[in-house]
């Protein structure tokens, strides 16, 4: 790219720009955040989300799915058809040790995806228990700042879209599905209160004909469900929130 005429390029002091990945999935009920162990200083050993250095010719989206797996070993064509949100951009000054370094987070919630190993710069990757309300672990840099904004994010998406239902069976009970809400939520949800609010909602699910499932409980066999066509939720299935806290 020439240099525009009248414009002195070292009028400005250089900074470096990374991305950072807050990835999220439902393990056997319970919230996990994809965390790699840096091989490097600053901070090697310690635990951190998956990140690294934007390249001069790519985007910081390319850089975060070439980033995640390399760190991870996740395979390219998997990474490349995960959908990433964009989070927000970190940029206190004194974030990174090394220089200043901005940050462009990106955040997922998904199903099925496998066992991660460390690679590139990354001496392991693990999924690990996202802790409530902190990290499993001790993170680097200002990265447990980046991953509780990220469980906001992903609660508030539960919110608003139909995601839920990727981490039930094909077919689910009601009961299921609030499991998914709860776990990630991390709030109790009242079965009868959640119950109306989801057949309430035009094609969040569809009841399966003639088809039911032990549940374990004294009561009649529980309905199944499968996901229904709409993609978004209207109205929304608000989180439960601290009594004084505005929405």
């Amino acid at each position: 790219m020439a240099v525009q005429p009248g414009y002195d390029p070292h009028a400005f002091t250089p900074f470096a720009v990374t991305v950072d990945l807050a990835v999220f999935t439902v393990r056997s009920g319970v919230l996990h955040t994809l965390l790699i162990r840096r091989g490097q200083e600053p901070y090697a050993g310690d635990w951190a989300l998956p990140g690294g250095f934007v390249l001069p010719r790519e985007s910081a989206e390319t850089a975060a799915r070439r980033e995640l797996a390399e760190e991870t070993g996740l395979a390219p064509d998997l990474v490349a058809a995960l959908h990433l949100e964009q989070l927000r951009t970190y940029s206190e000054p004194d974030r990174d040790p090394r220089m200043r370094v901005v940050s462009v987070a990106f955040t997922a919630l998904v199903p099925d995806l496998p066992e991660p190993h460390g690679g590139g710069d990354a001496a392991d990757a693990r999924w690990l228990p996202a802790g409530e309300p902190g990290p499993p672990v001790p993170l680097a840099f200002d990265h447990e700042r980046i991953l509780a904004d990220a469980r906001e994010r992903v609660g508030a998406k539960l919110e608003y879209t139909c995601l839920a239902t990727a981490f039930c069976p094909p077919e689910f009970t009601l009961g299921e599905l609030r499991q998914v809400y709860e776990t990630v939520w991390g709030a109790e949800l009242d079965p009868a209160n959640f119950r109306r609010k989801v057949l309430a909602t035009p094609g969040f699910v569809e009841a399966v004909p003639g088809a039911a499932r032990l549940t374990g409980g004294r009561g009649k066999p529980a309905a199944l469900y499968r996901p229904g066509p709409a993609g978004t939720l209207a109205p929304p299935l608000l989180r439960p929130r601290p009594e004084g806290t505005a929405r």
